[in-house]
C-alpha cells in the first residue's frame, strides 16, 4: 500500500536551504494513533517558548559553527544528559582495559601533538568498549553500535578519541541524538524492548529521518555484532584537524586497524551466544589479555586539505558519511595495544569520562554540527553522571603530566589551588600558573561569516548513495545477511505503515535489497520514497566488506574441542598442539565438566560441560570422540545442537571417524571441504591451516 506519512522536513525540504518549521505527520493506518497537523499541539521549549525548528542547530552560516546562544539546544541537550543518575545515558555496558599507544611514523610536518613528534613514543592509554542502547545489565552481542573511546595520557593532557565501530552516524545534527536514543531505548509506556532496535519506535524514527539511511545499511550488517572487540574496527567518525607548529592545518579522520584481523558472527549466533554467555566479549577480552594475547590496532589517518574537501562528492563535516580508502588512503602512524585489565571495574572502567572536547595542542575541531554538539554534552552528561565538575579528580581521568590551574572546591574535591591567589591575573609573586602564549592550546583560525539561521546546507542532501556503495560493496553472503537483519528486525513492528516507509527508502537505495526484504515480509513494494537530492552510483569499495578484509590466520581465535570417555589422546594432544603453534586458544568441551578418561587411560580435563559450552562459543570445532561416546552423544540434545549449529554456522569442523553416529543424530548428512576427517594425529596442523579463513561460506550457499 502507498506510504502517505510524510517526511521530516529538515530531511526533505530544509536539504534547500530554507528555514522550515516542522513535525512529523502520521495519516496512515495500522499504528496505534494518528496525528494531522489540525491534532497537533504547537511544540515549546520548557520556559514555555515556541519553537520554530526542532531539527537543526543554530550555526554562523552555512557551514558554520553551533552558537552557545542557542537556547533550545542547550536545554534540550541539557534535559537529555541528565535523564538517569548514575548509569550512563547511552553506552551503559562497557568493558575497559589498559594499555599503551605508540607512534610508528612521526608527522611534525602536519600536527604539533606531542605524541607524534617522534617514532617509538610511548603513552599510556585506557580503552572502553561498549554497546550504545542496552542498560549495564544488557547482554554483549546486542545488534548495536560498539562505542571505541580511546583516552591517551599525553604530556600536554589527556586526549579522548570517542568513536564507534562504524564509521558514520544515524544523524547530521546533535538536536537529533535526543529522539535518536529515545527511539531506540525501551518505550516509556512499558519499558520494553531492551538493548535492542528491532521495535516500532526506532523503525517509526528512523523511516522518517532519510539521512539515517546509510548507518541503516551498517546496523543492519555484520559490522553491528563483532565476534569480539579484537575483531573490529574503531572511527573517530567526524572530521577533525591536525595543525602544525607553524599553524598550518590538514583535516583528519582517525580510523583503528585491528592487527588480529575484521570478524563479526551471524544473527543466529549472537542470539545463542546471548543466551550461553552474555559476558562473551567482556571475558573474551580478559581472557586475551590474561594469556598474554595482546589486542593491537593500528592507527591510520585519511589527511587531506580543501582542495580534496572541496573536490569530494559529499561534505566532509556531514558525519552521515565517509571517505572511501580507495580515494583516499589511509597512512599508518601508530599502534595501540593493550596489555593490563583493570584491577576494580567500577573504580576505571565505570568511573572513566570520556569528552570529545579533550583534545591537545596540535589536533583541532571542525563545525561538524554532530561533533558541536558533542563537545557540549558530553562534558555536561560526565558533570552529572559523577556527581560534579571535580570527575577530573578521579585516578583514572586524571593527566598524567603536571596539571595547574584555579579551579577550586566544589563536590568531592580531591585537592585545590594552594597559596593566596585563586584568581588570574595576580600580581602575587607566587600567584600561581600563567598561561604559556607560546605552547598552550591554539583554536586554528578558521575564517567564518553567514547569518545566523537554522538549517541543513544543500551539500547534506544526498542520504542515499553513500548506502547504496556499502550494500553493493558486500560479498553475498554479506548482503544476505542485511537482508535477513531487515526482515528480522521489521517484523518487529507492528505497524505496517512503518514497515512500508523503510521499504520505500530501500528501493532508492538498491531495488534488489528492497524486493528481498519485502518478500521476506510477505510485503508488496510501495512506491519508491522520493529524496532530497537524486542518489549517484558510486564505484564498490572493497574496505567496506568484512569477509574481503578476513583474517588469514587462526591466531586469537579458539577451538571448541568436544571429547568424550575414550577419545583419542595422541589426537587431541595434536590438536592442541597445532592450534598452540597459530596462537589460538583451545577449549575442552565434555558430557561432564570434570573431564573424560582417554584412549590410553589418561585425564582429559574439560573446560565446559557440554550444555554450557555450546559451539557458538568457538570458531571452529573438534570432534574427538569414541564410538560409544559419539551414540551417547547423538541421544542428547546439547550434543546434537553442538554439531548442527556448527554446521549451520559455517564453521570449520574436524572429527574422528568414531563420531559419525553424533553427526547422522544431529542431522548432517553431507560434508563438504570445510569439514575433515582426522585419521592421524598428523592431520591435525593441516585442519588448523584451513581454519585460518574462520568460516566455510560456501555452505550457505
Amino acid at each position: 500500500m502507498p506510504d502517505k506519512t510524510k517526511l521530516y522536513p529538515s530531511t526533505a525540504d530544509t536539504q534547500k536551504g530554507a528555514d522550515v518549521a516542522a513535525h512529523p505527520v502520521e495519516v496512515g493506518q495500522g499504528g496505534e494513533w494518528h496525528q494531522t497537523d489540525a491534532d497537533a499541539p504547537r511544540m515549546t521549549t520548557a520556559q514555555g517558548t515556541p519553537v520554530s525548528d526542532d531539527q537543526n542547530t543554530l550555526t554562523g552560516g552555512e557551514r558554520g559553527p553551533a552558537l552557545m546562544e542557542d537556547f533550545h539546544f542547550r536545554e534540550k541537550i541539557f534535559h537529555f544528559d541528565h535523564e538517569r543518575i548514575p548509569e550512563r545515558v547511552v553506552h551503559a555496558r562497557g568493558y575497559g582495559a589498559h594499555g599503551y599507544f605508540e607512534c610508528t611514523d612521526a608527522i611534525p610536518e602536519l600536527t604539533s601533538a606531542s605524541l607524534f613528534q617522534e617514532a617509538g613514543k610511548r603513552v599510556p592509554a585506557f580503552v572502553r568498549f561498549s554497546t550504545v542502547a542496552g542498560n549495564k545489565g544488557s547482554f554483549d552481542l546486542a545488534r548495536d553500535v560498539r562505542g571505541f573511546a580511546v583516552k591517551m595520557y599525553t604530556e600536554d593532557g589527556n586526549w579522548d578519541l570517542v568513536g564507534n565501530n562504524i564509521p558514520v552516524f544515524f544523524i547530521q545534527d546533535a538536536m537529533k541524538f535526543p529522539d535518536l536514543i529515545h527511539s531506540v531505548k525501551e518505550a516509556p509506556d512499558r519499558a520494553f524492548p531492551q538493548a535492542q532496535s528491532a521495535h516500532d519506535n526506532f523503525w517509526d524514527f528512523i523511516s522518517l529521518m532519510p539521512e539515517s539511511m546509510n548507518m541503516v545499511l551498517w546496523i543492519m550488517s555484520d559490522r553491528a555484532i563483532p565476534r569480539s572487540f579484537r575483531f573490529m574496527e574503531g572511527f573517530g567518525v567526524h572530521t577533525f584537524r591536525l595543525v602544525n607548529a607553524e599553524g598550518k592545518s590538514h583535516y583528519v579522520k582517525f580510523h583503528w586497524k585491528p592487527k588480529q584481523g575484521l570478524q563479526s558472527v551471524v544473527w543466529d549466533e549472537a542470539v545463542k551466544i546471548n543466551g550461553a554467555d552474555p559476558d562473551f566479549h567482556r571475558r573474551d577480552l580478559w581472557d586475551a589479555i590474561r594469556t598474554g594475547d595482546f589486542p593491537e590496532w593500528e592507527l591510520g589517518m585519511q589527511i587531506f586539505d580543501d582542495a580534496f574537501a572541496d573536490k569530494f562528492d559529499f561534505d566532509v563535516l556531514d558525519s552521515t558519511k565517509l571517505i572511501p580508502e580507495e580515494d583516499l588512503p589511509i597512512r599508518v602512524v601508530g599502534r595501540l595495544v593493550l596489555d593490563r585489565t583493570v584491577d576494580n571495574f567500577f573504580a576505571e572502567t565505570e568511573q572513566v569520562a570520556f569528552c570529545t572536547q579533550n583534545i591537545v595542542p596540535g589536533i583541532d575541531f571542525t563545525n561538524d554540527p554532530l561533533l558541536q554538539g558533542r563537545n557540549f554534552s558530553y562534558l555536561d552528561t560526565q558533570t552529572k553522571r559523577l556527581g560534579g565538575p571535580n570527575f577530573t579528580h578521579i585516578p583514572i581521568n586524571a593527566p598524567k603530566c603536571p596539571f595547574h590551574h584555579f579551579q577550586q572546591d566544589g563536590h568531592m574535591a580531591m585537592h585545590n589551588p594552594t597559596g593566596r591567589a585563586n584568581y588570574e591575573p595576580n600580581s602575587w609573586s607566587q600567584g600561581g600558573p600563567r598561561p604559556d602564549p607560546r605552547a598552550g592550546f591554539k583554536t586554528h583560525p578558521e575564517d567564518m561569516s553567514g547569518a545566523k539561521r537554522r538549517l541543513r546546507p544543500e551539500s547534506f542532501a544526498d542520504h542515499y548513495s553513500q548506502a547504496r556503495q556499502f550494500y553493493l560493496s558486500q560479498t553475498p553472503v554479506e548482503q544476505d545477511h542485511i537482508v535477513n537483519g531487515f526482515g528480522f528486525e521489521l517484523s518487529k513492528c507492528v505497524a505496517p505503515d512503518i514497515r512500508n516507509r523503510v521499504l520505500s527508502h530501500l528501493r532508492v537505495i538498491d531495488e534488489g535489497l528492497a524486493t528481498k526484504v519485502a518478500e521476506a515480509l510477505g510485503h508488496d513494494l510501495p512506491e519508491a520514497a522520493t529524496p532530497a537530492r537524486a542518489p549517484v552510483d558510486l564505484k564498490v569499495s572493497d574496505k567496506l566488506s568484512i569477509l574481503k578484509n578476513a583474517p588469514d590466520s587462526f591466531k586469537g581465535r579458539k577451538l571448541g574441542i568436544l571429547v568424550t570417555d575414550g577419545a583419542d589422546r595422541a589426537m587431541f594432544d595434536a590438536l592442541t598442539e597445532a592450534v598452540k603453534a597459530e596462537g589460538g586458544m583451545v577449549e575442552v568441551v565434555a558430557p561432564k565438566v570434570g573431564g573424560v578418561t582417554a584412549s590410553d587411560g589418561s585425564t582429559i580435563e574439560a573446560n565446559q560441560k557440554i550444555d554450557g559450552g555450546p559451539s557458538v562459543l568457538y570458531d571452529a570445532v573438534a570432534l574427538v570422540l569414541s564410538t560409544d561416546g559419539a551414540e551417547k552423544l547423538g541421544g542428547m540434545l546439547p550434543g546434537k545442537d553442538f554439531v548442527s549449529n556448527a554446521f549451520g554456522h559455517c564453521k570449520f569442523m574436524a572429527m574422528t571417524p568414531e563420531a559419525d553416529a553424533l553427526l547422522k543424530a544431529s542431522g548432517v548428512n553431507q560434508t563438504d571441504a570445510g569439514m575433515m576427517t582426522l585419521g592421524a594425529p598428523t592431520d591435525a596442523p593441516a585442519f588448523i591451516k584451513a581454519c585460518r579463513a574462520v568460516r566455510f561460506w560456501d555452505r550457505a550457499a
